[in-house]
């Protein structure tokens, strides 16, 4: 948890309620936990003259929920006040493992459905809170960000209708392009990385992983991902390359043309370590084949780095990869919903972004810059110092 002199040094705006919609209620209790405990430490140090009122409680989760009728029209529901508080409603629109009935039909929750039951608790909260803060962490339709021919723009028009719903702040994780905020220009739109989290994960789960130029590379596995490479390998010291994707805009397979093949720019791999980063998996064939060209050309080890893991065609064909040895590690956070199976497989690492995520809401709860949260240049040379590469 972040603590730094402007938070000792000002008061929050007003009391925190968290409204966890039922997709994301598993992290939202993650995060409480570490809000909780972190306020209490606070006074238990004396490190705040005076205590206000809501700054510690036993929880900050609101009872709320979003029930269905049978005609699968829903509503939202608030069971306590929320009149004057700074209010954090947390929305995971990917989780598809809840269903609800429609006239005796099961049906799963798609993205859609989430968005909704988003706008009816926005809703319920008829106004009466100080603030509202929607975190997003995967940003709904966000990978629809630009326009290439006559084709819905639903991220700015979802962004606008939040906006206009009297949401003062999304928050958000590596959002597939952050200039789709453009959309919203007078709103809060925050958008976090979680590098630092990606590197813990490795450092402390893989014993003779060694940050250096000599035994570790950053491989961006398109164009689409270089900044995050590009920013990973130089706070690093090592070396990046890039794959780009040579497609047949001839034709069209599910909705976009496919990939011909990835051509590789950059050093030799040759006995290194290597590192590819992007902002998610789907259904994971452009990443395996990276990783498969990858130790193709020698690479010691493959270890993946996304922030969300959807895999959406499932786990065999990284099964298979593992089995091979073409993958080492396959590492995601916890913001959005992971199928089972996947928590279980030997290649699979969790960045855990609950103490992040709280470190997050508390700053923005005391009306300070966020800055500080956002930037990981500093733990990741504490950490780096502590492995011993600095």
């Amino acid at each position: 948890m972040a603590n730094f002199e402007p938070l000792e040094k000002s008061m929050p705006v007003a009391p925190i309620r968290i409204a966890a919609l039922e997709g994301c209620r598993e992290l939202a209790e993650e995060v409480d936990k570490k809000l909780v405990k972190y306020r209490r430490d606070q006074i238990a140090r004396r490190q705040i003259g005076l205590t206000p009122e809501g700054y510690c409680e036993k929880s900050f989760l609101l009872d709320c929920e979003c029930p269905r009728f049978g005609t699968g029209e829903g509503k939202g529901i608030i069971r306590e006040s929320v009149r004057g508080t700074d209010l954090f409603i947390m929305v995971d629109i990917t989780n598809y493992s809840l269903t609800y009935s429609v006239c005796g039909h099961e049906n799963h929750m798609s993205p859609d459905n989430h968005f909704q039951d988003l706008k009816r608790i926005i809703s319920a909260a008829t106004g009466k809170a100080h603030r509202i803060s929607v975190i997003m962490p995967f940003l709904y339709e966000g990978r629809q960000h630009r326009r290439t021919k006559r084709e819905s723009l639903d991220c700015a028009l979802a962004l606008r209708e939040l906006a206009d719903m009297g949401v003062s702040n999304l928050i958000t994780f590596d959002a597939h392009d952050p200039r789709v905020q453009n959309s919203i220009p007078l709103s809060g739109f925050d958008n976090f990385y979680p590098t630092y989290q990606f590197l813990k994960a490795l450092v402390r789960n893989v014993p003779d992983f060694k940050v250096d130029n000599d035994h570790l590379m950053i491989i961006s596995p398109d164009e689409g991902a270089m900044s995050r490479a590009v920013y990973f390998s130089n706070i690093l010291g090592v070396d990046m390359g890039m794959f780009y994707k040579r497609r047949d805009y001839s034709t069209v397979v599910n909705g976009k043309n496919p990939i011909v093949a990835h051509e590789f720019l950059g050093d030799s791999v040759t006995d290194k370590d290597v590192v590819i980063i992007d902002d998610m998996i789907s259904s994971g064939e452009s990443m395996l084949d990276v990783a498969m060209q990858i130790k193709k050309r020698g690479a010691r080890r493959v270890f993946i780095c996304t922030t969300y893991g959807l895999f959406t065609d499932g786990l065999d064909k990284f099964d298979e990869y593992y089995e091979k040895g073409w993958i080492t590690k396959v590492i995601t956070t916890n913001l959005n919903y992971r199928i089972p199976e996947l928590l279980t497989r030997p290649y699979y690492l969790e960045a855990n972004m609950s103490r992040y995520l709280a470190s997050i809401i508390d700053t923005i709860n005391h009306d300070v810059s966020v800055d500080r949260v956002r930037s990981s240049n500093e733990r990741i040379m504490s950490l780096l110092k502590r492995v011993g590469k600095a």
